[in-house]
């Protein structure tokens, strides 16, 4: 199973789990609405860290494999 694809669906369940979890508490509702704004923005921040992080680890792995490919075309013209 792809990694990215089980680190959504964790920080799907964490955020669906914490959005219910503010929904029930006894509250007033613009507490209520407060909190799930600041969850909410929380939870598109991680999601953000983790994207950049994702994009980040391909860029990295397509620049390796250019530059090892390049290699590989460069020795085989010297031969």
């Amino acid at each position: 199973m792809n990694s990215s694809k089980v680190v959504l669906g964790i920080l799907g369940g964490v955020a669906a789990g914490a959005l219910l979890g503010v929904l029930f508490a006894p509250e007033k509702g613009s507490k209520t609405r407060r909190k799930i704004v600041n969850k909410s923005s929380d939870f598109v921040d991680d999601v953000k860290d983790k994207f950049e992080d994702l994009y980040e680890d391909v860029t990295n792995k397509y620049e390796n494999l250019l530059r090892d490919a390049k290699g590989l075309v460069s020795k085989s013209e010297m031969k």
